[in-house]
């Protein structure tokens, strides 16, 4: 059975952070949608880059998609102001608590463990690492200088510059250890 894996866009969003995953994943042979968190067509990331999300999360709930069930992982990129923009999303928010309830894989990358997960609980005595100084943002998680941290169904990263580990770190969990060897291999990721 194919995983899935669902990567939510607000505006602001950092692009390599998003985009990174969504590439790796996808030749692993995962299952990607990108989600946009507004009813725009078009995303604009932190510098520039427009991206046209393939689902909205509105017409992920109409279409009953939108559940904890139909997902394997949820994957937010950071960026400026893209992660208070998730952070804002109730939608996003009850979505992401869902998926940890149940035991699926949530991923943050840069600034969203600090400002999207740690206000919903997530990080709570949980080992996490984000982007330099937003730890100071989290009262209750373990801060780690590691570049990706996995503490069971959570997986973190620093920044843009760590978001084809963080990849690997996915698909591995997702996957197996062979599979995530193959993809770094592919793309000559320096482990």
């Amino acid at each position: 059975m194919t995983k899935k894996a669902l990567v939510f866009l607000a505006e602001g969003f950092e692009e390599v952070e998003a985009l990174t995953p969504v590439d790796y994943l996808r030749r692993a042979g995962i299952e990607v949608c990108t989600a946009g968190i507004s009813a725009k067509t078009v995303v604009k990331g932190s510098h520039g880059i427009q991206v046209t999300p393939e689902a909205v999360i509105g017409s992920l709930s109409r279409e009953g998609k939108f559940t904890s069930s139909a997902w394997d992982a949820v994957l937010l990129p950071g960026g400026i102001p893209g992660a208070p923009n998730l952070a804002a999303s109730k939608e996003v928010g009850a979505f992401l608590k869902e998926m940890a309830d149940t035991g699926k894989l949530v991923c943050a990358i840069c600034a969203s463990p600090a400002v999207v997960f740690a206000p919903l609980g997530l990080l709570k005595g949980r080992r996490f690492t984000c982007f330099p100084g937003l730890e100071k943002k989290v009262s209750d998680g373990v801060w780690s200088e590691d570049r990706v941290v996995i503490d069971g169904n959570i997986i973190t990263s620093r920044s843009a510059g760590t978001a084809g580990e963080w990849s690997i770190a996915i698909i591995q969990t997702l996957l197996d250890a062979a599979s995530a060897q193959k993809i770094a291999e592919q793309v000559l990721l320096k482990a």
